[in-house]
């Protein structure tokens, strides 16, 4: 996996941790009383203290009392840390992978915005995340009261058959015996291992929209951050999310969102000779897959990607295709559902970049092939979509800076776009113009996970797409992002004034 980028005087030493004024009024707890109960899961003992004060620090004063910390020395990965495993802790992801569960899901794309920020704002996504793991901590309270337990320390196997084990569970949606499984293949399996087995389960069925995969993605993306040795609350987290489902047991019955999968799992099956990731980039085969995911069903998708495949053509064809269709989704009808195949395609190819199974990553590509016709009839069940069409985007006359562009998008989202590619074309600064402005805003002016998970998702995928490709791709991500007209988020003060 690729290792985060090394920034010295952000990710700054020692902590530090003196109290603000204002719990000079508080009784004081006696150790004894701080004691965690037998019932909820312990974690590294080096970062349990910083959990416990994001834990139960009021939500009205938690960003002052972590300012302070900061000022005082805090280091922005100890910080991290907490926030992630304080989710992971008391945020249950059910009844689906999302909703208050985005507290979990979002620290990753909050920690990518903030490296790749200006320097004076990159506090402020991480801020934003405390205050919104509080509120999602609340809700589960109100909701069920649930708190991550302990592993059942009788019932893990043994470290050789931990693999095994998991896969089975898996395989016949057992939590309990999943749970187990998970918590001994964070003690004892490497890595690069542990990515592909929660890679698989991750792709497998299309239920939440995506959540399961981004959730395997972030997550282990943000373990490379805060470090290994916080995995095993982690990955049972992760396992328990990735066995959500509706009804009865999906090992008994054939559910649509378990189809692709199935049938993806049976096409990649000896279907493809070794360096079938080294073939042709091909224009045309872009061009097919972007039409095909116009009015093709999922099945017809993934033997399309297949049959592209066995011609020869690369991989990255494929992808352009994807990604295109996604952000066409994007402009016919701006949203939840068409956003999240976007960020859905983010997790998928990073799950294909990072896998070390051959076949995994041959599935992968399927089910991101299969995924995109489902997220676009999710949009015809939801209202009223347009006819845009990414590759019909049309420049417009004029040469707009990016504060234009920003500027455009508070009235008019399509206009915005047409600026955005006008500033982009022939102009090599423009995109990083563009991201930059871009991103500011979202620190600004964000407001729900989604802002934030977005806009890390294209971002980044920008620079994974071919060269003729990622200017209309960028310009269809403004139908999503901030214009500067709005107001910023009450946030912003409180976090400008906490770290003050």
């Amino acid at each position: 996996m690729s290792t985060s980028p090394d920034r010295r005087s952000f990710l700054a030493a020692s902590a530090a941790g003196a109290s603000l004024p204002f719990l000079n009024a508080l009784p004081a707890v006696a150790a004894d009383d701080a004691k965690l109960g037998p019932g909820v899961v312990r974690l590294d003992p080096e970062i349990e203290p910083l959990v416990r004060l994001l834990e139960e620090t009021p939500r009205d004063k938690v960003l002052e009392e972590v300012g302070h910390r900061v000022k005082n020395g805090l280091p922005y990965r100890d910080l991290l840390a907490a926030l992630f495993l304080a989710g992971i802790r008391n945020v249950q992801p059910r009844p689906t992978v999302g909703f208050k569960f985005h507290a979990v899901l979002v620290v990753h794309s909050a920690h990518l915005s903030a490296l790749s920020g200006p320097d004076r704002e990159r506090w402020l996504p991480l801020f934003w995340a405390v205050d919104n793991f509080k509120g999602s901590q609340a809700q589960t309270q109100k909701e069920s009261g649930w708190r991550m337990k302990p592993a059942d320390e009788l019932k893990l196997p043994p470290a050789r058959r931990a693999p095994d084990e998991f896969a089975a569970a898996m395989e016949t949606w057992d939590e309990e015996r999943a749970d187990a499984a998970a918590a001994a293949l964070a003690r004892s399996a490497p890595t690069h291992e542990l990515f592909d087995l929660f890679a698989r389960y991750g792709c497998r069925d299309f239920r939440d929209i995506g959540h399961k995969a981004i959730y395997v993605a972030n997550a282990f993306r943000c373990l490379e951050v805060i470090g290994r040795r916080h995995a095993e609350p982690v990955l049972r987290s992760l396992a328990y999310a990735l066995l959500q489902h509706e009804g009865e047991n999906p090992a008994k019955r054939d559910a649509a969102p378990d189809r692709p999968g199935r049938r993806n799992a049976d096409l990649v099956k000896n279907a493809l000779a070794g360096g079938w990731w080294g073939g042709k980039p091909s224009p045309a085969a872009t061009n097919d897959v972007l039409t095909a995911c116009r009015s093709a069903i999922d099945a017809d998708l993934s033997v399309l990607t297949l049959a592209l495949l066995q011609r020869g053509v690369s991989p990255r064809s494929v992808w352009d295709g994807l990604f295109a269709a996604g952000g066409e989704l994007l402009m016919r009808q701006p949203g939840i559902v068409a956003l999240h195949s976007l960020t859905t395609l983010n997790a998928l190819h990073y799950a294909y970049q990072t896998v070390g199974d051959d076949d995994l990553r041959k599935l992968l590509l399927l089910q991101a092939a299969a995924f995109v016709p489902l997220f676009r009839d999710a949009l015809d069940s939801r209202g009223k979509v347009s006819d845009d069409r990414i590759d019909r985007l049309a420049a417009a006359d004029e040469k707009p800076g990016a504060d234009a562009v920003f500027d455009a998008l508070s009235r008019d989202k399509g206009a915005a776009a047409r600026l955005a590619l006008a500033h982009l074309q022939g102009n090599p600064a423009g995109a990083t113009e563009l991201i930059d402005a871009g991103r500011r805003l979202v620190f600004l002016k964000g407001t729900d996970s989604h802002d934030y998970k977005f806009s890390a998702a294209v971002m980044e995928d920008y620079s994974h797409l071919s060269p003729e490709w990622r200017d209309r791709f960028l310009a269809a991500s403004l139908y999503w992002l901030k214009g500067s007209a709005g107001p910023d988020s009450p946030l912003v003060a409180r976090t400008r004034a906490a770290l003050s």
